[in-house]
């Protein structure tokens, strides 16, 4: 197969690399804040050489990690997650799913000292601190289900909130782990639909579960089961947090549409859950399936076209007020999580290429208080990661602090790490890594105590 007949997701700035390699000692430019000391660990779909996935989604996960240490960048370095789905195991066997079959591809996290990459259909991969997988992880025995790739984590509680979402029954099943990790409640939500949950939301005192017009299709033959169906309703689950919420959920009509990510979410000063985040119609997500699976009609990436919503969920009059706030195409929305579940000023996003005057990809930053939309440019053939937000030493304010984007640059064959001021999106510093760092999915930074000192793992 030439180069012209790869699908997209192998090609470009996802061209996958082919090895798995270690860079001690990484040149810096500028000055890196010495309480950046901690690891940037971002996870994306890289299959094996030789190896053509049916779907970008069906790409086995890659985790790629720098280490930052009092204004030093110590190592770069990438592993594959080393599952079952990495030897080519199949999902599905004689006996039903396989969830340790998984590409572990979409996201890694940190909780109680656990380092976890996660794919929705699947269970958890634990990793050690250098990046080498421990095996599979359910809680000791408690998951039974998949797990979302997009855990929250109570900035107040420090408990994990998550849940599993199945095209089949029970389509969706809640839980709650405590600080030291441990599966306290679990539950399966009732009145769910196939439809795919992707992401969802808590707030102070509820959860916030998004259906759209992307649900369940047997006849999708990609391996990745969903489709876009008109008959299948759009619409927002707002359920009490706690024990016996699940009794209680109530569900809410929204126009037509599909969110992936969700920005954030609260309860305002009138007790009305606000929730925002990038959607698509119907065309675009047609335009995104089709680079998904390489097929024709697509559009030149993923994500290249959708619109920011705000849905306003008013629990006492019991209707929604849902608005375009932005008609920008961008994805992976982030945000300071110490305001995760409450209302915050500031929201940060990664700008795609579109036909509307902004031609390359960018940093975006909103301010919700004025409407203002700032874009950091990153250049020509270059196209930055999922902007992380991490605090300055001593931060009072919401945007005191850095975005750490890990940038794929096709003319240099290269990537560097860029450390942004989040007030003003200027650069501080550049990491150069020594080796071009595919485009990916989400990642984290796991600042130093934050793993398991206990086990000695790494």
């Amino acid at each position: 197969m030439t180069t012209s007949q790869k699908p997209p997701y192998l090609t470009g700035h996802f061209t996958p690399v082919a090895d798995e390699l270690t860079a001690t000692e990484l040149t810096v430019e500028g000055t890196l804040p010495p309480e950046l000391t901690g690891r940037l660990i971002r996870n994306g779909h890289n299959p094996k050489p030789g190896v053509t996935p049916t779907h970008w989604f069906k790409g086995s996960g890659m985790v790629h990690g720098i280490r930052l240490r009092e204004g030093r960048a110590e190592w770069y370095r990438n592993r594959w997650v080393h599952t079952p789905a990495l030897d080519g195991a199949p999902y599905m066997t004689e006996h039903g799913p396989d969830l340790t079959a998984s590409v572990a591809g979409t996201h890694v996290i940190e909780h109680a000292g656990r380092l976890l990459a996660l794919c929705e259909a699947n269970l958890p991969f634990e990793l050690t601190r250098e990046l080498d997988t421990v095996g599979a992880y359910d809680f000791e025995g408690r998951l039974r289900t998949a797990m979302t790739a997009h855990p929250k984590e109570d900035p107040l509680t420090g408990e994990l909130h998550f849940f599993g979402s199945s095209p089949l029954p029970p389509f969706l099943t809640y839980y709650v782990a405590d600080a030291k990790g441990a599966i306290v409640h679990s539950v399966e939500v009732p009145d769910a639909t196939a439809s795919l949950k992707h992401d969802f939301a808590i707030t102070r005192h509820h959860v916030v579960f998004v259906e759209g017009n992307v649900t369940f299709d047997p006849s999708e033959h990609s391996g990745i089961p969903y489709g876009w169906s008109d008959e299948q309703p759009a619409r927002i689950g707002v359920m009490p947090r706690g024990a016996g919420g699940a009794g209680k959920i109530r569900w809410f009509s929204i126009e037509p549409g599909n969110m992936l990510h969700v920005a954030n979410a609260y309860e305002d000063d009138r007790g009305r859950i606000v929730l925002e985040g990038p959607t698509v119609d119907r065309e675009g997500f047609r335009l995104s399936w089709n680079w998904w699976v390489g097929a024709p009609g697509r559009g030149s990436e993923p994500g290249s076209r959708s619109y920011t919503r705000r849905w306003v969920v008013d629990l006492a009059a019991g209707s929604v007020d849902e608005r375009i706030v932005d008609d920008l195409p961008v994805e992976f929305p982030t945000l300071n999580e110490a305001y995760l579940g409450a209302e915050n000023r500031y929201q940060y996003a990664v700008a795609f290429p579109d036909e509307q005057g902004f031609g390359g990809y960018g940093v975006v930053k909103y301010d919700r208080v004025t409407g203002a939309r700032r874009i950091r440019r990153i250049g020509d053939a270059r196209l930055p990661s999922e902007a992380v937000f991490v605090p300055a030493a001593g931060a009072t304010g919401e945007d005191e602090g850095y975005l750490l984007t890990v940038v794929s640059d096709l003319k240099q064959d290269s990537s560097q790490l860029l450390v942004l001021d989040a007030s003003g999106l200027d650069n501080v510093a550049t990491v150069h890594l020594p080796r071009r760092v595919p485009g990916g999915v989400h990642g984290s930074w796991i600042p130093d105590g934050d793993t398991d000192a206990r086990t000695g793992r790494g």
